[in-house]
């Protein structure tokens, strides 16, 4: 595979070059190198079946890395769990994927009281001496086999898992070189735990350009001082986060070009990037570019994407996700199957060679999702979009369209206009379920500066606002303040836990 034979000549000609930092730990790619290949040796003496995944539990240590490489150049497929995920979620993970192996990488105890997992430590795996360490290449994963598989979560409750190819991840690193500004042995910012695949975002396009991982842990993003004091020291030259990162991190008003002189793009993606958002980081990095891109895990982390300019800001009230890279084609489909005309809401369908082969184990899932289009992998999204200028505007899930006493609407749409108050900094809006029915909409708003004694005072200032822009059912009917939106550990807000809030 070309990824991986990049890796290793970088190795060779750049062996002290450092590869990835945390707070604990770091390592150069020579010992990147050599001990993925120690760690691949020994997988292939256990004899596991051809293919089979591998279950690597961490968080964000150098060893994740290692393992992650030495998984693939055995030939086997690794399936990256945080500790931040349930134990009883991992033994369904164990379970669907039918694992023969897992390594824990974290120093913290692992016992699965369910599951017939193999548990084996990175420290056994990195110490036990092999005839020999040099793993041949015909080993590696290759072409269409699965290079790694990221579980998400199934609307049954049970986690399905997204494989992705060798052909699918080199598709997305070669579209990553090509179409941003991150070449040249840079450092990027890695802020997502692996499960979540807006860490391949930074991690191999990193590691494909000579480049080196600064690693976020989730002990710092809860204590915002000790982040701040690490991205003042990071050298940080490509951040990659979801919005609500960044949105979190301006909160502060010292984030800004002083703190990262040495950024040059931020790369989003995982949810809706706020118009108010881009302009923020305009204003506070006048000398940093800020893309916004789209994708599913199923079409491998993002297939489109836009530099956000003032120009865009002036000119959308909503920001474009961009046109799709070189190899990839979008078709958008209305409810009776035909194609969406220009301007026009339609399901997003992704076709093209970093479309995922399906769910591991799940064929009934994966015919529903999945389809082949004049002899390529196509991926029915669930994403409602439209096309505009040759640019796709996202308009949220089509299972984020409800219904509230009769009338259809988005909630994205309300959030926009609730956000484009002057009083509002931030605000996500959920439903408030009664008798498995919508009963209401329920805001909850980081505000802004205002000059309101009492909190009632300010929801009636911002409806009054609202009330010119949407009709009156459009409006939620409570409203609650906030200093900061609880986030999950993937750095999205958690609007579960909000909705869960409301019911208290």
């Amino acid at each position: 595979m070309k990824l991986l034979k990049t890796i290793h000549d970088f190795a060779v000609t750049h062996p002290e070059a450092a590869a990835f930092i945390s707070p604990d730990n770091e390592i150069n790619y020579k010992e990147l190198w050599q001990q993925s290949e120690q760690v691949a040796s020994n997988i292939l003496t256990k004899n596991l079946t051809k293919g089979t995944p591998i279950l690597v539990y961490g968080h964000m240590q150098p060893d994740m890395i290692v393992s992650f490489l030495g998984c693939v150049k055995s030939g086997h497929p690794y399936v990256p769990i945080d500790t931040s995920i349930p134990l009883e979620r991992i033994e369904r993970i164990g379970q669907s994927s039918q694992s023969e192996l897992l390594i824990n990488v974290s120093s913290l105890p692992l016992q699965l009281d369910n599951s017939s997992v193999p548990i084996i430590t990175i420290e056994e795996l990195r110490t036990t001496i092999v005839e020999s360490t040099k793993v041949d290449s015909k080993n590696w994963v290759k072409e269409d086999e699965s290079f790694y598989i990221i579980y998400t979560s199934g609307s049954t409750g049970n986690p399905k898992g997204v494989q992705i190819s060798a052909n699918n991840l080199q598709s997305f690193v070669n579209w990553m070189m090509d179409d941003f500004p991150i070449n040249g042995q840079l450092r990027f910012l890695n802020q997502a735990p692996f499960s979540f695949d807006l860490s391949v975002m930074d991690l191999y396009p990193a590691l494909a350009t000579g480049g080196c991982i600064f690693a976020i842990t989730k002990e710092m993003i809860a204590r915002p001082k000790i982040l701040f004091e690490a991205l003042k020291t990071s050298e940080t030259q490509v951040w990659t986060s979801t919005p609500s990162f960044v949105q979190m991190c301006l909160m502060d008003p010292s984030f800004c070009q002083e703190l990262l002189p040495e950024l040059t793009c931020f790369l989003f993606c995982g949810e809706i990037l706020p118009v108010t958002i881009a302009r923020q980081l305009l204003e506070r990095f006048p000398k940093v570019k800020v893309y916004n891109t789209y994708g599913p895990t199923e079409a491998t982390v993002a297939i489109t994407s836009v530099e956000v300019t003032q120009e865009i800001l002036n000119q959308y009230q909503s920001l474009p996700v961009g046109s799709p890279k070189k190899d990839t084609k979008l078709m958008l489909l209305n409810e009776d199957g035909t194609e969406a005309a220009e301007g026009e809401k339609g399901e997003i369908i992704i076709i093209g060679p970093s479309v995922s082969k399906g769910y591991l184990g799940e064929q009934k899932l994966t015919e529903k999702a999945f389809l082949t289009i004049n002899g390529e992998m196509a991926y029915r999204t669930g994403d409602a979009g439209y096309m505009e200028n040759n640019l796709l505007f996202y308009k949220g899930r089509m299972d984020f369209q409800i219904k509230l006493h009769g009338y259809r609407m988005e909630l994205e749409e309300i959030e926009h206009h609730i956000a484009e108050s002057q009083y509002v900094k931030y605000v996500v809006v959920v439903p408030v379920y009664h008798n498995e029915k919508i009963d209401y909409l329920s805001a909850t708003i980081v505000p802004d500066k205002h000059g309101f004694e009492k909190e009632y005072q300010l929801t009636s200032a911002i409806k009054k606002e609202l009330g010119e822009k949407i009709p009156s059912y459009m409006i939620p009917r409570k409203f609650t303040y906030r200093e900061e939106l609880p986030m999950t550990p993937n750095g999205k807000i958690d609007r579960k836990l909000l909705k869960e809030k409301v019911l208290v």
